[in-house]
């Protein structure tokens, strides 16, 4: 069934929405919890992530998905967030996720997009015994590389504290905590199963990147598949459904 939710997170509220499926009394699902991209939501472009929910929770596996602060319809502005902050809001966010008497808290999955998906690659890093397995759908890594020129010019300007991104003001913070981050060290810390998904034409954060998480980050060990001319959101319905079939093979 699928429901609107809430969480609050240090007085502001993060609004979501679950998945969950049917299930017998006393019985623990597994579940995935998906995180949004840099000025995306919960929803993502053509609904993708609420496609991934619903083939999922037919498989019978919950998934929780939320808009971050700042982002979509949960609380604050978009010009106070910062990297780490969401992945504080990450970690709430599976805090909750693991305390839900309906889920197993041993098979919790990350499922990240882009910027959510760099955010889902360090949570797991940093808490590995509280992640089952892990899907990073073009993860955007070392992300000051593929900003620079934005936060560079924010900070070249002292008094600079808001710059305006396609109708998204970035904050002064959000330039200088994305200068600090070290995602790929980070996310060394999971032992799991990672599967990446990646574009090879994709625009924004180059499959490239995700040759790096498998190197650097999971030693050779995770599974890549690269979807042949793919922008960046898998923008045609048949690179759309790669992506969600090759998800459910991952997790079924």
């Amino acid at each position: 069934m699928q429901q609107a939710i809430t969480l609050d997170y240090q007085g502001k509220i993060l609004r979501g929405m679950e998945h969950v499926p049917e299930q017998e009394a006393g019985q623990r699902l597994p579940a995935v919890i998906l995180y949004h991209g840099f000025t995306g939501t919960k929803l993502e472009p053509h609904r993708m992530f609420l496609k991934i929910c619903r083939r999922l929770e037919a498989l019978g596996i919950a998934c929780f998905r939320y808009d971050f602060l700042g982002s979509g319809e949960s609380d604050g502005n978009f010009e106070e967030m910062t990297v780490s902050g969401e992945i504080a809001e990450a970690g709430a966010i599976l805090d909750a996720v693991k305390a839900d008497p309906r889920i197993d808290p041993e098979r919790v999955i990350l499922l990240g997009m882009s910027m959510g998906g760099l955010v889902a690659s360090v949570l797991a890093g940093e808490r590995p015994h509280d992640v089952h397995k892990l899907v990073l759908l073009a993860p955007a890594g070392e992300m000051y590389a593929l900003v620079r020129e934005v936060v560079d010019g924010v900070l070249a300007i002292p008094d600079l504290q808001l710059y305006d991104y396609n109708g998204n003001l970035i904050g002064r913070s959000f330039a200088e905590d994305v200068k600090t981050l070290n995602v790929l060290q980070r996310a060394k810390g999971f032992s799991g199963d990672v599967m990446m998904i990646h574009g090879t034409k994709d625009p924004t954060v180059p499959y490239q990147v995700s040759l790096d998480y498998q190197e650097v980050a999971y030693g050779g060990r995770a599974l890549l598949h690269l979807i042949e001319g793919a922008d960046h959101t898998f923008n045609k319905t048949s690179w759309e459904q790669d992506v969600i079939g090759k998800i459910c093979d991952f997790l079924r």
